[in-house]
């Protein structure tokens, strides 16, 4: 995939507030955006994602935990790279590779500890200086083409843009006619149908004319369904690669895509 040219100013907000309590074998003692894939936090794949298309600034919207999260990236050089301490030269640091090096600006906001999905994007409002900024979940990979996303945006004119995703079922689906089963598959690739992929991108005032300061004001129900049924909601389809890690069985699923060297995410050269 060729790299796309994105606009480094748009903020990207992204919410990472989520206790992560169906993947509690791996997140016992971390947020869930902090869950690793490949020895890397979610977290860290989802920006990989953007960054891959220019964008550089970053507001993550803090809840359980937070601090797992200010630490990683305070640490984020130490971590990355080679590196030499000098333990009688007033400790000093030598870095050997600039593997982390990346053009990013990252804002960490505070938006409570139970607070719903709406609400913590309400509270990063003043964080928003652009006509348009782009949102997502920490929990969240796909290999969407965000140089596409933003182009029907801006073509649109709407206020919001979503992209639409089929997921994998996780169940036995039917064929039926009338009372009987004509075809049974176990376990089918994709359902029919879209469902929120949680990449989006909204032009500024929907801060302001969809949400309000209550803290249990979800995204996915009255902002979104009011902004819908104002018809001033686009639909960016995408039909490759998508996934949410929602239980351990994903965390595994993820990590042996990865350990394969088969992650269809991976968009980035390095």
């Amino acid at each position: 995939m060729n790299r796309q040219t994105g606009n480094a100013d748009i903020p990207v907000v992204l919410l990472c507030g989520g206790y992560g309590t169906r993947i509690r074998e791996a997140s016992d003692r971390l947020p869930k955006a902090m869950v690793e894939i490949g020895g890397r936090p979610i977290l860290w794949h989802i920006m990989k994602i953007y960054g891959h298309y220019g964008f550089r600034r970053f507001v993550l919207c803090l809840g359980y935990k937070g601090w797992e999260i200010k630490r990683f990236f305070l640490n984020y050089r130490a971590q990355m790279s080679d590196f030499t301490i000098s333990l009688t030269d007033e400790h000093r640091l030598h870095f050997h590779d600039d593997r982390a090096d990346e053009n990013w600006e990252i804002t960490f906001a505070e938006t409570g500890l139970d607070t719903a999905t709406g609400a913590r994007l309400r509270r990063v409002r003043h964080y928003v200086d652009t006509d348009d900024f782009m949102m997502g979940y920490g929990d969240g990979v796909g290999n969407i083409d965000l140089a596409a996303l933003e182009k029907e945006h801006r073509a649109a004119g709407r206020i919001g843009t979503v992209t639409g995703i089929h997921p994998t079922s996780k169940f036995g689906e039917m064929d039926v006619a009338g009372g009987e089963v004509v075809e049974f598959n176990e376990k089918p690739t994709q359902v029919t149908g879209f469902v929120s992929g949680g990449f989006f991108m909204f032009r500024r005032e929907f801060l302001d004319d969809y949400l309000d300061d209550d803290p249990m004001l979800w995204l996915e129900s009255e902002p979104l369904q009011r902004l819908a049924r104002d018809q001033q909601l686009t639909l960016h389809p995408h039909h490759d690669f998508w996934c949410a890690m929602d239980t351990y069985k994903d965390h595994q699923h993820l990590n042996a895509l990865w350990s394969a060297g088969n992650a269809p995410w991976k968009v980035w050269d390095q």
